[in-house]
């Protein structure tokens, strides 16, 4: 349908669910596609050389600069700026690439680089980090080579050294991660399952009871490292959908009710209202 945001999976036809793509060229042949807010199924890292412009991630402005790297995890809603003018690389993969073992995915899941814990992950191209620049060379480099039995498995050992390194960059430049415990644990199972389930389940007790704890243990756990109670996650993230609905696609305030939940139009519009400041009306209007 035209009256929702619009879905980009990932191209079919590849021998992987991967590429490495020249920004430049794809800005060129896709702008329109591009810089209309979408909901990509896959990640994404911006490697910018040259360029300036901002990108847009959740309704969050991320200012493109020479020499950064942005991650954007997958189901964002981005977008880019329409006066963008990026030159360097964009990598493209899927959980289905990357995730060789339990391991895979929960490396994925808790990065500092791709988890909702934190906002968009991004930072500048140090000298001490050139090295990176001669693994997105050998990236391409293998990407464009004839497939394959071990094309896959390098192109996953390439990208996930890319990412380590990645990392690390992050915390010489002052990057400040939650440290490993039983409450982080609690909070990524928690927020992991509010992703499959806040259009049917709004309240605590559904999620803590899911994951065999209490409702004071959830709570103890989204207090202590977010300073949030999981009521104001779960809200947050009902609110981050209404407004990408409302700002990104046509559909009615009411379908737009109905889609998260609310048999009622009316009872929306007071709880958006509550959390939002602004009504849906008034919120789509002014963006």
């Amino acid at each position: 349908m035209d009256d929702i945001i619009k879905r980009y999976h990932f191209k079919e036809g590849l021998n992987h669910e991967f590429e490495i793509l020249d920004l430049e060229e794809i800005l060129s042949r896709k702008k329109e596609m591009m810089t209309v807010a979408h909901r990509a199924q896959f990640y994404h890292i911006l490697w910018i050389e040259k360029g300036s412009g901002t990108h847009y991630v959740d309704f969050s402005p991320v200012e493109v600069e020479d020499n950064t790297v942005i991650f954007v995890a997958q189901n964002s809603v981005n977008k880019y700026d329409i006066n963008c003018n990026y030159q360097g690389k964009c990598i493209i993969f899927t959980n289905t690439f990357f995730c060789k073992n339990h391991h895979d995915l929960q490396y994925l899941n808790t990065s500092m680089l791709f988890s909702d814990l934190y906002q968009t992950a991004r930072f500048k191209i140090s000298m001490q980090a050139a090295g990176l620049k001669a693994l997105v060379n050998a990236i391409e480099t293998e990407f464009i080579k004839e497939p394959d039995s071990a094309q896959n498995m390098i192109l996953h050992n390439l990208l996930h050294v890319f990412l380590l390194i990645s990392e690390r960059e992050m915390r010489k430049q002052g990057f400040k991660e939650l440290a490993p415990s039983a409450n982080l644990d609690y909070v990524v199972l928690f927020k992991d399952l509010l992703e499959q389930n806040f259009r049917q389940e709004k309240s605590v007790h559904y999620y803590a009871s899911e994951l065999s704890l209490s409702d004071k243990q959830l709570n103890k756990a989204c207090s202590a490292l977010l300073a949030k109670t999981p009521k104001q996650i779960i809200d947050e993230r009902v609110v981050l959908e209404a407004k990408r609905l409302l700002v990104h696609s046509n559909q009615a305030i009411k379908e737009i009710a109905y889609e998260l939940g609310y048999d009622e139009p009316t009872n929306f519009i007071k709880y958006f209202r509550k959390h939002a400041n602004a009504t849906p009306s008034e919120f789509r209007e002014n963006n």
